[in-house]
């Protein structure tokens, strides 16, 4: 039996991969799978960027507003859902988009993922204790140290993974990375035609920062004030997320909105640079100046299709 052909977007946040992801399913009969950790939360809108009503009226998506916040979500489980949707959606005669700039995942889906060891709860507890106490930044300063390649693809306040890679290192005395160099990741379910979004960085950074002014504008603040009124604690993996976390810090008066502010803008462009690091790695991956090779994609991707 055939492959199902599946269309990826990945880039950095605020190029343009939603954007482009519906305007692509409008055209060749798709649905949108969100391939971004942070829209599968309810309750969290604004500050991930998650499409409008409108859109998602428009095209169907998936994978958005699935869990609650103080609900903890993972590759593997995005691996699990986002490969059934696709199979559904192929059944039906349709092309599945996944869009996102969590890399992991899209990985996760395409390649699969290796069967880690297990678990130390007492050693799980004691690293969520330091990450409170201490901060992200010293665990993730602590990854660095024993696996820098792991320590390198995440981000600095992904406490669930970088907790989940200190403890693999911990107890086999070998780095995550090593692990999944191993593993090859040589499950291929899908035929993939994988596009890669660019801009200029100087462009891009002031997307960023126009983004970020608008989250504020349009109600990121109550947004997150709402959720802590609901009871959903700071440290939570959900409440990390960028903006959710320095708005936090705002509210609970430990520093003022413009200092927040400027911590949600520099932290989502070192954010984007991580992301740009990691897709890079992909030769799969056909890079197109967006929007300006908009007819190239389109061409390229019918032309995957009718193939």
């Amino acid at each position: 039996m055939n492959k199902p052909r599946i269309i990826i977007i990945v880039g950095p946040t605020a190029v343009g991969k939603s954007q482009l992801a519906l305007e692509l399913a409008a055209r060749i009969n798709a649905e949108i799978i969100s391939a971004d950790s942070m829209q599968v939360y309810r309750y969290m809108d604004i500050g991930t960027a998650k499409p409008t009503s409108d859109e998602q009226e428009k095209v169907k998506h998936h994978l958005i507003d699935i869990l609650y916040p103080d609900e903890e979500f993972s590759a593997a489980l995005f691996k699990q859902e986002a490969r059934e949707v696709t199979s559904n959606v192929d059944r039906q005669g349709k092309v599945a988009i996944i869009a996102g700039g969590t890399g992991l995942y899209i990985k996760a889906l395409t390649r699969g993922l290796f069967k880690g060891p297990g678990t130390d709860p007492e050693l799980r507890r004691t690293l969520i204790k330091k990450a409170v106490l201490a901060g992200n930044d010293y665990l993730y300063k602590e990854l660095s140290e024993l696996d820098p390649v792991t320590a390198a693809r995440l981000h600095p306040n992904d406490s669930f993974r970088i907790i989940r890679a200190i403890e693999v290192c911990r107890l086999t005395q070998k780095p995550l990375s090593e692990y999944h160099e191993k593993h090859s990741f040589k499950d291929s379910p899908f035929d993939t035609f994988k596009i890669g979004l660019y801009i200029d960085r100087k462009y891009l950074y002031s997307r960023i920062e126009k983004r970020v002014d608008r989250m504020i504008a349009i109600g990121l603040v109550d947004e997150v004030k709402c959720l802590l009124d609901m009871g959903y604690a700071r440290d939570l993996n959900s409440m990390q997320g960028l903006g959710y976390k320095q708005v936090t810090g705002y509210l609970m008066g430990e520093f003022s909105l413009d200092d927040a502010i400027l911590q949600v803008k520099q932290g989502t462009k070192r954010y984007a640079k991580r992301q740009m690091t990691w897709f890079r790695a992909d030769p799969e991956i056909n890079w197109y100046a967006y929007p300006y090779d908009y007819p190239r994609i389109i061409q390229k991707t019918k032309g995957f299709l009718e193939a």
